[in-house]
C-alpha cells in the first residue's frame, strides 16, 4: 500500500477498556531496555484472543503476565511468570491457552488453574529466536513465528507447523521478522505479517506440507510495520500496523478495503473478532495500554463504497 493510497472506507475505534492503574508496574525490565530504551514501561498489551463465553484473553509482554477480561469489562490476572508472553491461541478443546513466548518458547495456560507448562521450549536443543504468534489450523496444526530480533539486516525469523503429533516442520527460514499470522479459511494459505519488511506475506501450503511460490501479498510503510492479522468472514485480511495507529482491511486479492483507526495511541500491535457471530475487532493499542473496538461484522454486515 503506497502512502499516497487511500482506502474508500474509514471507520474509527471506541475504547472498550484499559488496563487498570492499580495492575500498571512503570518499572524497568529486561523487555523495556531492550524494545524501550530503557525507560519504564507500565504494561505493553497483546495477544487478544477470545473464548466461547466471551471472555477476552491478552499478555502484558514486559511483565510476564496474562490476564482475562470479562464481558462485562472486569479483568483477572491469570497467570505470572518468568516469561515474555506475546501471541495466544485458544487450543481447540477450549480448556487451554497456547501462548508464544519470546523466551520460553509455546507454552500452555490451563483456564481452569492458571497453570503455566512448557509445549515446545527447543528445536534440535536448540533455544528458538524469540516466538511472536500463533495461530490453529482445524486439524490441531498450530503455525508459529520465530522472531527474535530478524529484520532486513539479518533475515533469519522462521515460521514453523507443529503437528499434534509432535512433528516440527519448518516451513519458513528466510523471515526479516516474521510476527503475526492468519489462515484463508479453505486452510491452502498461510500469511504472515512481516514487521521490518513492512510487507505481508503470502505462503501457499502444498499437499506435501511444504510451501512454495512465497510472495509479497501487500506492502505498507512507517517506522514499524504489519504485526498481527485476522481474518474476516468475506475473506478480507485485517492487518493491524503496529507504527500506523490502524487496521488495515485488504481485499482476497490485496486490495485497501477500509481503514480501522485508533482512537487512542499509533502502536495498534493486534486484533481479534469477538465471540462467534459477532460484528466487532478488537484491538491492543499498546502505547496506552488500551483495548479498543470497533463494528466491522466480518465482511457480512457492511455496506462499502464502489
Amino acid at each position: 500500500m503506497e502512502p499516497s493510497s487511500a482506502p474508500p472506507y474509514s471507520v474509527t475505534t471506541r475504547v472498550h477498556t484499559e488496563m487498570p492503574a492499580e495492575l500498571r508496574r512503570p518499572v524497568v525490565t529486561e523487555w523495556s531496555r531492550a524494545n524501550n530504551r530503557g525507560q519504564p514501561v507500565d504494561c505493553f498489551l497483546e495477544g487478544p484472543c477470545f473464548d466461547a463465553a466471551g471472555n477476552l484473553y491478552v499478555t502484558d509482554i514486559p511483565h510476564g503476565r496474562i490476564f482475562g477480561i470479562s464481558p462485562e469489562g472486569s479483568w483477572t490476572q491469570l497467570a505470572e511468570y518468568d516469561g515474555e508472553p506475546n501471541g495466544l491461541a485458544l487450543h481447540p478443546d477450549g480448556t487451554r491457552l497456547y501462548v508464544a513466548d519470546y523466551k520460553q518458547g509455546i507454552l500452555s495456560l490451563d483456564l481452569a488453574t492458571g497453570a503455566v507448562a512448557p509445549v515446545l521450549a527447543r528445536r534440535n536443543s536448540e533455544r528458538f529466536k524469540g516466538p511472536n504468534d500463533l495461530v490453529f489450523a482445524r486439524n490441531g496444526n498450530l503455525y508459529f513465528t520465530d522472531q527474535g530480533q530478524s529484520g532486513l539486516h539479518d533475515p533469519t525469523g522462521r515460521v514453523y507447523r507443529l503437528r499434534p503429533s509432535g512433528q516440527l516442520d519448518c516451513l519458513l527460514a528466510n523471515g526479516p521478522s516474521p510476527n503475526g499470522l492468519a489462515l484463508s479459511h479453505d486452510e491452502e494459505v498461510l500469511f504472515v505479517a512481516m514487521t521490518r519488511d513492512n510487507a505481508v506475506w503470502r505462503l501457499p501450503l502444498l499437499l506435501d506440507g511444504s510451501t512454495a511460490k512465497v510472495g509479497r501479498f501487500a506492502s505498507f510503510h512507517g517506522t514499524s510495520g504489519p504485526d498481527g492479522l485476522a481474518m474476516d468472514a468475506a475473506g478480507n485480511l485485517l492487518v493491524a500496523h503496529a507504527s500506523l495507529g490502524s487496521v488495515f482491511v485488504l481485499s482476497p486479492q490485496g486490495e485497501p478495503v477500509a481503514r480501522i483507526r485508533s482512537c487512542r495511541g499509533a502502536t495498534t500491535t493486534n486484533l481479534a473478532f469477538g465471540s462467534p457471530g459477532s460484528g466487532t475487532v478488537f484491538v491492543t493499542e499498546s502505547e496506552t495500554g488500551a483495548v479498543l473496538a470497533a463494528e466491522w461484522g466480518r465482511g457480512e454486515q457492511m455496506s462499502l463504497p464502489a
